[in-house]
C-alpha cells in the first residue's frame, strides 16, 4: 500500500525555489505597512557602506515629512540665524566695496603732502593747512625721488564760475597735467589741457560732471569751446570730466600756472599730490618726502615739521580693521540666533528619539547596527540644518540686496558667502545632532521593544 504524500501547490514550490517571488506576490498583494517599510530597509544580505547611507538617508527623509510643520518650525531658528548672518556680511561687505572704490577713484598709491597746521599761544593747533609752507621747490624735490612716477602742484580756491545767465560756485584746481593720471580722471568729450598751455599760462578750463550739469544744461549748449568766467577772467573749456560720483565731480581744473598768476597770486601750494609706482612703497615714499620737504624748509634734526604727509592706503588699513571689527560683531550677535536654532534641533531630536524608541528597537533586532541608527538621525538632523541654511541664505541675500540698494552701495557675493550657510549647518548638526543619535544608538534594544507606541 502506498503512502499518501499531501500535494503541495506548484505556486509554493516555486516560491520556494525563488524567495524573492514570495516578497514580490507580497507586495502585490497587500499595501506596505509603516513596520514593513522598516523590514524593507533593514533586510539586507550585504552591508555596502553606500546602500545603507541610501537607506538611512531614505528613512530620514520620511520621518521628517511625516512631520513636516514640526520640521519647519524647528528649521525656523536656523533661517533666522543664517538670514541674520548673511544680511550682516552683505551689509559690511557693501560699505568694504564702496569704501574700496572711492579709495581707488582718489589713488590709494597717492600721497598727498599738506601745508603744517598753526598753533595758538597756548600751543593749542590750528588745524592742518591753517599755515602755508609748501612750494614749487618742494614738489620739484619730490619729482626725481625713487618709486615717484608723478607729481603735481595743486593750487585750490573756490570761485564762482559763470556762463551767460547761469552761474555756479565751485572748487577750481590749478594743477599740471599728472593730475590727470594721478587721481585717474577719465573724459566724456573734449581733450585735457597740454604741458604747452601750462607753461604759457593759457586760460583754459576742464569742467568736472557738476559744474557741467549747472552751467549748460538749461541752455543745451555744449561746452566744448564755450567760454566762462571765473574770479573775473574768461577761460576756454577744452574737456568735459566723465562723472566719478562719491562728490568729486564738483570742480574745475586748469593749468597750473594759470591759477598761481590769474587766481592765487602768491608763491605757495595748497598741496602736493605724488603717485607712487605700487601701493606697497606707499610708506618709503612717505619717508623720502618727509625727507626732502624738511631739507627744503632747513628744519634742524630734531624739529617738528611744519608739513604732513597722508595716503588713502593709511585710511584703507584703518578701515579694513574697522570693518573686520563690525563684521565679527553683527556676525557674533546673529550666532546667538544659530545657538538658539541648534538647541531647538537637539530638543526636536529628543523628542524625536523618544517616540521612536520602538521603531529603534524592531530595527535593531533584525540586525541595524548602532551605526546605522546614529547615523539615521545624524542625517535627520543634518537635512534639517541644511533647508534651513538654504533658506536663510536666499532670505539673508534678499534682506542684505535690499538694505545696501537704499544705502546706494554695491551688492557683494563672495565665495564665503554661498559656503557659510553649509559649514555652519554642519557644524550645527555636529554641535547639537551628535548627541541625540548617540542616545538612540545605545539603547538597550529589549527594553527598546517593551515600549509602547
Amino acid at each position: 500500500m502506498s503512502r499518501l504524500t499531501p500535494s503541495r501547490p506548484k505556486g509554493l514550490v516555486h516560491a520556494r525555489a525563488n524567495p524573492s517571488a514570495v516578497q514580490r506576490v507580497e507586495r502585490n498583494a497587500l499595501p506596505a505597512t509603516p513596520l514593513e517599510t522598516v523590514f524593507s530597509q533593514m533586510r539586507v544580505s550585504t552591508r555596502r557602506p553606500g546602500r545603507m547611507l541610501g537607506a538611512s538617508f531614505g528613512s530620514a527623509t520620511e520621518a521628517l515629512w511625516a512631520n513636516r510643520l514640526r520640521s519647519l518650525l524647528t528649521a525656523l531658528g536656523i533661517i533666522i540665524g543664517i538670514a541674520a548672518v548673511i544680511g550682516a556680511l552683505t551689509l559690511t561687505q557693501g560699505v568694504t566695496a564702496l569704501f574700496n572704490n572711492t579709495v581707488a577713484n582718489l589713488g590709494a598709491n597717492t600721497v598727498y603732502v599738506l601745508p603744517g597746521a598753526a598753533r595758538s599761544s597756548g600751543g593749542a593747533s590750528q588745524g592742518s593747512s591753517s599755515v602755508q609752507t609748501l612750494t614749487v621747490r618742494d614738489a620739484q624735490s619730490i619729482n626725481g625721488l625713487p618709486h615717484v612716477t608723478a607729481q603735481t602742484p595743486v593750487i585750490t580756491v573756490s570761485e564762482q564760475t559763470v556762463f551767460g545767465k547761469q552761474n555756479w560756485n565751485t572748487q577750481v584746481e590749478g594743477a599740471n597735467i599728472s593730475i590727470q593720471t594721478i587721481q585717474g580722471w577719465n573724459l566724456a568729450e573734449g581733450a585735457w589741457f597740454s604741458d604747452l598751455d601750462d607753461s604759457s599760462g593759457r586760460a583754459v578750463a576742464v569742467l568736472g560732471d557738476t559744474v557741467m550739469h549747472n552751467l549748460f544744461d538749461n541752455t543745451g549748449t555744449d561746452p566744448i569751446g564755450q567760454t566762462i568766467r571765473m574770479g573775473g577772467q574768461l577761460f576756454k573749456i577744452s574737456g568735459v570730466i566723465a562723472a566719478k560720483g562719491s562728490g568729486q565731480d564738483d570742480v574745475v581744473f586748469v593749468p597750473f600756472n594759470t591759477a598761481r598768476i590769474s587766481l592765487n597770486n602768491i608763491t605757495t601750494v595748497s598741496q602736493i599730490l605724488v603717485s607712487t609706482d605700487s601701493t606697497s612703497n606707499v610708506n618709503v615714499v612717505q619717508t623720502e618726502i618727509s625727507t626732502a620737504v624738511r631739507k627744503n624748509h632747513h628744519l634742524a634734526a630734531g624739529a617738528t615739521d611744519d608739513f604732513q604727509t597722508v595716503s588713502f592706503s593709511q585710511y584703507l588699513q584703518r578701515f579694513q580693521a574697522a570693518s573686520n571689527i563690525l563684521t565679527l560683531l553683527l556676525v557674533g550677535i546673529a550666532s546667538i540666533s544659530l545657538t538658539v536654532g541648534g538647541i531647538g534641533i537637539m530638543n526636536i531630536m529628543l523628542v524625536s528619539v523618544t517616540e521612536r524608541t520602538r521603531e529603534i528597537g524592531i530595527r535593531m533586532s533584525i540586525g541595524a547596527r548602532r551605526s546605522d541608527i546614529r547615523n539615521q538621525f545624524l542625517i535627520e538632523a543634518l537635512l534639517l540644518c541644511l533647508v534651513g541654511g538654504v533658506i536663510g541664505l536666499a532670505l539673508g541675500l534678499a534682506v542684505g540686496g535690499v538694505m545696501v540698494y537704499i544705502f546706494g552701495m554695491p551688492f557683494v557675493v563672495t565665495p564665503t558667502t554661498v559656503l557659510l550657510p553649509v559649514l555652519v549647518s554642519v557644524a550645527i548638526t555636529v554641535v547639537f545632532g551628535l548627541y541625540p543619535a548617540v542616545r538612540a544608538a545605545r539603547l538597550d534594544p529589549i527594553e527598546a521593544l517593551r515600549t509602547e507606541e
